[in-house]
């Protein structure tokens, strides 16, 4: 699980990076990274530099790391904050990995990266890092190669990518835009009164900052510029669609914790609470999209997670043993894949994850 960070327009962009990341610490801390290109004079069919900056360890690491850096004035920028998946916590494999002209961040899985990868190879590319994400970047440079038009190549890109993402890109061959994809994994687009544009993995980052935001669905993708906001899907142009931001980003901060994971602890009645909210009236239970008929014809439960996931699981096991006395059991996600289990046709089959694994 990671967080990403993304804005187009005049303001200082060091200092949204940094604050948008800050809020987004606890979904990864041990690298952090941003890319900012900056359009001088408004030009933007200009060519400008893009400056990075990558740091291992807490988000302070990287804001040291940029001090005295400064990009008032138009252009877009990019930010990240990992938790790492693939290869360990270093710079090299810190987000934004680059190629020749272009940066990008991601959250979530490339399944088949390492088929892209080796085809990549085969082409001459040379990767620095250990990741998935460096996939991405490297096959939008080869396909603007024989394609030419730069969100065509990034749609190209898109279409090869199977499994979790949410992903920004920044070019020098479009400047002004940032290029975004998202599956299986958060990303918001939020809009100011002003002409400015935000994205981020969650609320948090864009209250105070962004009007409205839109969440977008899964397998959309598109750009953004100071002029535009455009979402495609299945290659059609959507109209989306904004709503106000909620006024609270109190569950994204630590509010006088010593940790995230103690903050989620003490939470867990309330979660609890909200979950049944609507759920529980007077002596029913109404479940939606689960009707008494079904749930009175399932023999077993079958419940699939990894990690703290899997943990949780087992307690829930035993509960639906005891309280709705009914057979259940609990299989690791990450052996469950590689199996060829014979599964009762009238199980509840239930999958957890926390950040992804399961998935």
């Amino acid at each position: 699980m990671c967080g990403i960070v993304g804005y187009v327009g005049n303001r200082e962009k060091r200092e949204f990076i940094l604050n948008g990341l800050k809020e987004l610490e606890y979904r990864g801390y041990d690298s952090a990274g941003m890319a900012v290109m900056s359009l001088e004079g408004g030009c933007d069919k200009c060519a400008q530099e893009i400056a990075f900056f990558k740091a291992i360890g807490k988000l302070e690491n990287l804001a040291k790391k940029s001090e005295g850096f400064s990009s008032s004035g138009e252009g877009v920028a990019i930010g990240h904050t990992r938790w790492a998946t693939h290869g360990k916590p270093t710079e090299i494999n810190a987000h934004p990995h680059l190629g020749e002209h272009s940066f990008v961040v991601h959250n979530g899985i490339i399944e088949n990266y390492k088929e892209l990868k080796e085809e990549l190879e085969a082409k001459g590319v040379n990767f620095l890092s250990q990741t998935d994400t460096e996939v991405i970047v490297h096959l939008f440079e080869e396909n603007l190669k024989t394609i030419g038009e730069p969100f065509k190549a990034y749609e190209a890109t898109v279409a090869r990518l199977h499994g979790a993402y949410a992903t920004l890109l920044i070019t020098k061959t479009a400047p002004g835009k940032i290029f975004f994809a998202k599956d299986a994994a958060p990303l918001a687009i939020g809009k100011s009164e002003g002409k400015e544009v935000f994205f981020a993995s969650s609320d948090a980052p864009l209250i105070g900052l962004a009007k409205e935001v839109c969440y977008l669905d899964d397998k959309s993708y598109g750009f953004v510029s100071l002029d535009e906001i455009a979402v495609f899907k299945d290659a059609k142009k959507l109209s989306p669609s904004f709503a106000a931001l909620p006024a609270d980003k109190s569950y994204a901060q630590k509010e006088g914790y010593r940790f995230f994971m103690e903050k989620e602890i003490y939470e867990q009645s309330a979660v609890v609470s909200e979950t049944l909210m609507g759920r529980v009236k007077e002596d029913a239970v109404g479940l939606e999209n689960l009707t008494d008929e079904y749930l009175r014809n399932i023999d077993d439960i079958v419940i699939c997670a990894c990690g703290t996931s899997y943990h949780a699981a087992l307690t829930s096991s035993y509960l639906f043993e005891r309280l709705a006395d009914t057979r259940a059991k609990v299989e690791i996600a990450s052996e469950f894949r590689y199996r060829r289990p014979k599964l009762n046709k009238n199980a509840l089959f239930i999958v957890i994850s926390q950040s992804g694994e399961t998935a």
